[in-house]
């Protein structure tokens, strides 16, 4: 055994803890179907959304930590519920009046608002598609009608014909006595208008595999189960999926996991085995409302992605995914910090502390080095004080702080000046405020600016930091009410960067000149 595979074995990074969950399925004998099949979920009613990233990427983390622990082959698939009927008209479309004669119709039957595709679910699966491609995702798409009507499905639908009753008796469990009077697993395709039919069947006939049912006008149709007349409902679907297909993981929000039991049992019934689950938590917003796409609360994935890159993000889902956790602008600075953060840390790290490190899971392995020399939060700060509108005008502060520094030998670093501009006139300069110092807070700043004055040192982060420090801790106990001063007086901010390295990046005349405009109120 590789020395990776055998240190993998103890990893307590949750995605190998997940791996070999999924490893002792498959101890006895490899699976029948030659691989490990790896499945997410999609709803294309509306657009790829954050939610979609999160569970495509902590499943494809799972995947990779799979492959080191077993040379068993693996599958990633996603799979698309386009078959769903459009049970009301997006408020954010184009043309929404060309949608309202098509409610209840399959979101592939239903005409594309913006024109560009066969059908409104054929342009959603191509949003998401091009939007797992944008991320380098490798997976395999699956279409649900696709999946009906080229009868891969055929066999389970037929053997749901032939247990209907189990199937019925562990579904009626769970509804109310209402809604179990007009329940069915079976939601047919009327034959003439195309909507999904929502009815009670008539009669499930083992014998020529068919449903009858009476359509709201009384007339009884009768129509084959298989190639695409009828679809499941959403919850048999999931199970009679999993057995059709021989999935083996599947994770999903914890709004899933009272189902997972009916998803289980009925994969079962239809002689499948039921798959490994991983159940998340939902994101909050910063009130701790749960995230809706409905509401709009909460960051989006173009939002986040306008002021940090994807392996933020990445890095964000990767931590603590069976912890609620709140999702709103102020949380994309930490994340985009403590990513490059255990950039840096890799390289040093014995192989059971890299295995551990979220890096080694959001890059499978093929860890990039940090160019990011100054942590976003001071790059903000900088922003703030020189008023930056682009990001050359931080250049101009870089450069001195590092002389050999360019964009091209610092890409990590371009790119996070391009993001601290953008998002310091998006949300930290609509709510910056200074405050006036306090006479204990600008005696001491006075005595700052004197010791900064009379300073000959090396500009490093270091040594100015022991200047900052020395004239705190003659002044104030606790220290934290000094760096509090700092940050409120001098950057208008409740919390900052090690002040030290503030001043040499930001430059000691220039800091100098700052506490000048403090103590003469013009910050206020």
């Amino acid at each position: 055994m590789s020395e990776l595979r055998e240190t993998a074995m103890s990893s307590k990074a949750w995605p190998f803890e997940e791996a070999r969950r999924l490893l002792k399925r498959y101890q006895k004998s490899a699976p029948e179907k030659g691989y490990v099949l790896f499945e997410t979920g999609y709803g294309p009613s509306g657009l790829p959304h954050i939610g979609t990233f999160g569970e495509v990427a902590r499943t494809t983390m799972v995947k990779r930590a799979f492959e080191v622990l077993s040379d068993i082959p693996t599958k990633l698939i996603c799979f698309s519920d386009d078959l769903d009927g459009m049970r009301k008209v997006p408020s954010n479309v184009p043309n929404p009046e060309i949608l309202e004669q098509h409610l209840q119709r399959p979101l592939t039957s239903v005409p594309d608002p913006f024109g560009e595709h066969d059908s409104f679910g054929a342009h959603n699966n191509a949003m998401l598609r091009r939007f797992l491609d944008t991320f380098g995702f490798e997976y395999e798409f699956y279409s649900a009608k696709e999946f009906y009507e080229s009868g891969q499905f055929d066999e389970i639908l037929k053997r749901a014909v032939e247990r209907y009753d189990e199937i019925m008796a562990i579904m009626l469990k769970s509804l109310r006595e209402e809604r179990q009077q007009t329940y069915s697993i079976f939601l047919p395709l009327h034959p003439e208008s195309g909507r999904v039919m929502y009815v009670p069947m008539k009669k499930v006939c083992a014998e020529t595999y068919t449903v009858t049912f009476d359509d709201e006008t009384g007339k009884e149709w009768t129509v084959p189960v298989t190639g695409g007349h009828v679809k499941l409902q959403w919850k048999p679907d999931f199970g009679a999926r999993w057995a059709a297909l021989g999935v083996d993981f599947e994770m999903y929000g914890k709004e899933h996991a009272t189902n997972e039991k009916i998803y289980d049992s009925i994969c079962r019934a239809l002689g499948g085995r039921a798959p490994e689950h991983f159940s998340y938590e939902l994101f909050l917003d910063e009130n701790g409302q749960k995230i809706s796409k409905s509401s709009g609360n909460g960051v989006s994935i173009d939002e986040w992605l306008t002021y940090a890159p994807t392996e933020s993000l990445a890095y964000f889902m990767y931590q603590k995914p069976k912890t609620a956790k709140r999702m709103h602008f102020d949380v994309i600075p930490k994340a985009y910090d403590e990513y490059h953060q255990q950039l840096r840390a890799y390289p040093g790290q014995d192989l059971k502390a890299q295995l551990n490190n979220p890096v080694w899971h959001i890059h499978g392995g093929d860890v990039p080095e940090s160019t990011l020399i100054v942590p976003f939060a001071m790059l903000l700060n900088l922003a703030s004080v020189s008023g930056a509108e682009d990001k050359e005008t931080l250049w101009g502060f870089i450069r001195r702080y590092a002389p050999e520094a360019t964009a091209e030998s610092h890409p990590d670093l371009d790119q996070a000046a391009g993001f601290a501009v953008r998002y310091f006139n998006d949300f930290v300069k609509p709510t910056r405020k200074h405050r006036a110092p306090t006479d204990q807070e600008r005696e001491a700043l006075e005595a700052l600016k004197a010791a900064l004055e009379a300073y000959d040192g090396p500009t490093e982060d270091e040594a100015l930091q022991s200047v900052v420090y020395s004239i705190g801790r003659e002044r104030f106990d606790p220290m934290r009410g000094w760096f509090t001063a700092l940050y409120e007086v001098l950057l208008g901010a409740s919390q900052g960067p090690r002040f030290g390295g503030f001043i040499a990046l930001y430059g000691v005349p220039e800091t100098i000149a700052l506490i000048d405009k403090a103590l003469a109120g013009e910050l206020v």
